[in-house]
């Protein structure tokens, strides 16, 4: 599904639309494991892991999350069956900080690409008050009002905001979220605004709750149900899309 209508702001998902988790986090697990991806499979696992969080029956709870996510993400990496649950329970610990801070495969250049729209620009991030950080370590973006990342060289590109939820108190899906990033750039929540995600439960059912248009960021065509919404499989795509 695609819109012709004019595009009045566009906000993005960090985790699976920019980032991904850091490599050598997950690696030396994964390879004493008997398996050598590469960073193509390893962005691949993350949206199968996503998959498994849209599918589940109730939203995961916030205190299991990482170690379900990582189930999915070690099991879409080939771990063997009697090796997954171990491995994941392994790899929790290290999901602290800056453990999301690697940027994806053509990221920065999608992200100028939709810079160059002139469109305001914002990221809304469910996470645990790290995201700001993340974003500037791996020089993807930042804003640029704020002192400490203001002029900072290789930040990437200016953006109008960057909401992470454990700084603001609410998360995605909840509506209110994305209410504050439009606040911060003062531009009214309307199906002109796109929000660019990679789950079903909090990217497209918080957008529609919003009442703006979803985005689904869907590189390799997994989405457990794509009828109704709009995807796209890179943010260069999507910039092509606006532009044209």
């Amino acid at each position: 599904m695609t819109s012709t209508a004019p595009v009045s702001a566009i906000l993005l998902d960090a985790g699976g639309v920019l980032l991904f988790p850091e490599p050598d986090l997950t690696l030396p697990s994964l390879r004493a494991a008997g398996l050598s991806p590469d960073l193509v499979t390893l962005e691949r696992a993350h949206y199968l892991a996503m998959v498994g969080q849209d599918l589940a029956a109730t939203p995961p709870a916030p205190e299991t999350w990482q170690r379900d996510y990582l189930l999915g993400y070690v099991t879409a990496c080939g771990v063997d069956g009697s090796q997954r649950a171990a491995l994941a329970a392994e790899l929790v610990p290290a999901f602290t900080g800056l453990s999301w801070a690697h940027a994806g495969v053509d990221a920065l250049e999608g992200l100028r690409a939709l810079a160059a729209l002139g469109l305001p620009l914002g990221i809304v991030s469910n996470s645990d008050g790290t995201v700001q950080g993340q974003l500037l370590a791996s020089g993807l973006c930042y804003v640029p009002t704020e002192p400490a990342e203001a002029g900072a060289d290789g930040a990437g590109v200016p953006v109008g905001v960057i909401v992470d939820s454990a700084v603001v108190g609410v998360a995605k899906p909840d509506p209110a979220i994305f209410r504050i990033a439009l606040d911060a750039l003062g531009v009214p929540a309307s199906g002109t605004v796109l929000f660019v995600g990679d789950s079903l439960r909090y990217d497209v059912a918080g957008a529609i709750a919003a009442g703006l248009q979803p985005v689904h960021f869907d590189p390799y065509g997994y989405c457990p149900a794509p009828d109704g919404h709009r995807h796209v499989s890179s943010l260069l795509g999507l910039a092509a899309e606006i532009g044209a």
